[in-house]
């Protein structure tokens, strides 16, 4: 590639940004203006991919962590001959358009992760150059090498300023994640003015101290930005973070180097002013010069034999190896749920106390001897969490073959990082925490949710039965705000058993699971419903049955730890009452009126009981005094004496049931 093409591109790359920017009267158009330069190089040399297959296994992962520079994404997708007609930059964030305001994971060709809160991107980056690693310890062999592939990622000043930036590269520095390259758009604006306001730290210290090589240079010299790339690859220990000086909003006259080309359209005089500065007609739209066009179409042919010669070398490592070929179709391929069936899940005796999340402990490991591709971590609680899988090592900067990821103290990035590992593909991964520290992570969850990524949240201690750690450990909104997120699937399963069928619905799931999981023991339940593995699947079933099957005269519905105590409670009462282990509430909301109406026949009064906040549980219980709830936060002590202290034992449930 010429410096002539990279300069056609460029100049296309800054056409296309602000006549889109300028007919949405909406976007961000001075950063794709700014790095133009290192987009054409980029997609016109520097990246494996293949316009044609963008789901190519091997392709080199690109990730705009600044979303809000999205038209510098469109544009090169455009180019470079991604399904996204030009029709689809006319409408830049417009409904219903494929070019929406931040890019959008499954929205998109191209597109490898939603990215808009700002450092997310740059986490999720860390979490796919893991997946690489990892991928390519399992697969490639001294005869043939399958997996192999860099991370890209443009991150701008306010990426930099977030803290999860600083718990991902941290982690990244530590696992030596060589064949992750950063480009720093280093031009001091953010929204308000200068970063002189208030980012004035020294960044490349700051990441060498992470453990990576910083490379300083010019967004403007090609060259030298080849040569930069060059001495990336070359430090396989070490990821790279290449800081490039730039102008925002580079070209235009007027605004160029200015905090007012940040975020707003430049106007018609200025879009007029610009293109007559770099040599065109002011009044053409949509401009893209005939040499970027020629040049990506020879691009595109180049690409798609670089790609065929990849597929001979894998199709001759297929032959070679016929059990790593059945594990790449199951990891890779995704025929992974063809396995459930045959997981052996532990079996435990009725009555028999168990901590579900030591159940979960045990399922997980039955999980990760049939399932290789399930790997994950937890923020530095793995003993209590359980979440350890010892048979198989760690994944360090020598040991890239590891399956327990230990992520530190570090929520919000391990979140982020499970969500990169997902997208990656090939890997089904979980993270792990306290269920009170899901308010660290929830901007990721967020995203999981919002990609719909499968991505399992083992969230243990999941209620004041904590107990001596006091409020500050204690959930009491959390599993309410849990469920306020669309999209997602919360699980607070009951017991062991549940427990283990919660993990099967989890890998059954094509998004993001919550397991919500206690400290303390609960009983294993008899359970009224012969068939409740398949009822569990639909949000809820009976555990108890009353003595009139058909219209009992009352139905105390619980979750988790609360079904056992509502057992307890109806036994104290001597009342006739329908017991139900709801595990999922959205799952038994998206039934049909039949299958819900069949556990909670109209008219029939409901108690529900969970140790949490009431929101959301007067759709099924009406009034509010029929919701058993915790309405403050907790106390420090022995789970048994925090429970009387707060009124939430089943002696206070049973006279709760007396009134109904």
């Amino acid at each position: 590639m010429d410096n002539k093409a990279v300069a056609a591109i460029a100049r296309s790359v800054r056409t296309l940004t602000i006549d889109a920017v300028q007919a949405a009267n909406s976007g961000h158009p001075g950063m794709p203006m700014g790095m133009a330069e290192l987009g054409a190089l980029l997609y016109g040399e520097f990246m494996n991919h293949n316009p044609v297959d963008p789901g190519w296994a091997n392709r080199d992962r690109f990730i705009l962590s600044c979303g809000h520079g999205s038209m510098f994404l469109y544009s090169l997708l455009h180019l470079a001959g991604y399904d996204l007609p030009l029709e689809e930059l006319k409408q830049f964030r417009q409904v219903g358009s494929r070019t929406p305001g931040h890019p959008e994971y499954g929205h998109t060709p191209g597109v490898e992760t939603t990215t808009g809160p700002l450092g997310q991107g740059l986490a999720n980056a860390v979490g796919m150059a893991i997946a690489e690693q990892m991928l390519a310890a399992r697969f490639n062999t001294p005869e043939h090498t399958v997996v192999d592939h860099h991370t890209y990622v443009i991150v701008g000043d306010g990426c930099l300023m977030e803290g999860i930036t600083s718990e991902a590269s941290s982690l990244a520095g530590h696992l030596g994640l060589g064949k992750l390259i950063v480009f720093y758009d280093s031009n001091r604006i953010s929204i308000e003015g200068s970063t002189e306001l208030a980012f004035t730290e020294d960044v490349a210290a700051r990441y060498r101290a992470y453990g990576w090589q910083v490379l300083p240079g010019d967004a403007y010299d090609p060259d030298q930005i080849r040569t930069l790339l060059a001495e990336a690859k070359a430090d396989q220990r070490k990821p790279t973070l290449v800081i490039l000086e730039s102008e925002i909003g580079r070209g235009s006259p007027n605004k160029a180097g200015s905090h007012a080309v940040h975020g707003a359209a430049l106007g018609d005089d200025e879009v007029a002013a610009t293109k007559k500065a770099i040599g065109l007609d002011p009044g053409e739209m949509f401009y893209i010069d005939p040499e970027a066009t020629a040049f990506f179409r020879t691009r595109r042919e180049e690409l798609t034999a670089l790609q065929a010669e990849w597929r001979k070398t894998f199709d001759a490592w297929a032959g070679a190896n016929p059990g790593l070929l059945a594990q790449w179709k199951e990891m890779v391929g995704g025929e992974y749920k063809d396995v459930l069936k045959d997981i052996g899940l532990p079996q435990y005796e009725k009555g028999k106390g168990v901590a579900t999340r030591q159940a979960s402990g045990k399922a997980l490991q039955a999980i990760a001897s049939m399932l290789p591709g399930v790997v994950g971590g937890s923020a530095d609680l793995a003993p209590s969490n359980n979440t350890a899988l010892p048979e198989y090592g760690d994944f360090t900067r020598d040991n890239r073959g590891g399956r327990t990821l230990h992520f530190g103290v570090r929520e919000l990035a391990m979140a982020a990082i499970g969500n990169g590992m997902a997208l990656h593909g090939g890997l089904r991964p979980f993270v792990a925490t306290f269920l009170v520290f899901s308010d660290y992570l929830r901007p990721a969850l967020r995203l999981s949710a919002l990609m719909q990524v499968p991505v399992v949240y083992i969230l243990t201690h999941d209620s004041f039965f904590v107990g001596e750690d006091g409020p500050t450990h204690q959930p009491i909104e959390h599993i309410a705000a849990m469920r306020a997120i669309p999209g997602l699937r919360v699980l607070r399963p009951a017991d062991a058993e549940e427990t283990g069928e919660a993990w099967l619905m989890a890998l059954e799931h094509d998004g993001p699971t919550v397991l919500a999981l206690t400290r303390q023991n609960l009983p294993t339940l008899e359970k009224a419903d012969g068939e409740w593995k398949k009822a569990m699947r639909r949000g809820a079933y009976v555990v108890k049955e009353s003595e009139t099957e058909g219209r009992p005269e009352l139905i105390v519905v619980a979750t988790g730890s609360e079904v056992s105590l509502a057992l307890e409670a109806v036994e104290a009462a001597g009342c006739d009452a329908r017991v139900i282990s709801m595990p999922s509430v959205e799952l038994f909301r998206a039934q049909d009126a039949a299958y819900r109406s069949a556990l909670l026949p109209e008219g029939v009064p409901v108690v529900t009981a969970e140790a949490g906040v009431a929101q959301g549980w007067d759709a099924l219980a009406g009034s509010g005094d029929r919701i058993f709830s915790i309405e403050r936060f907790g106390e420090s002590g022995p789970g048994g004496d925090v429970a009387k202290a707060l009124g939430f034992t089943a002696a206070d449930l049973a006279e709760l049931l007396r009134t109904i």
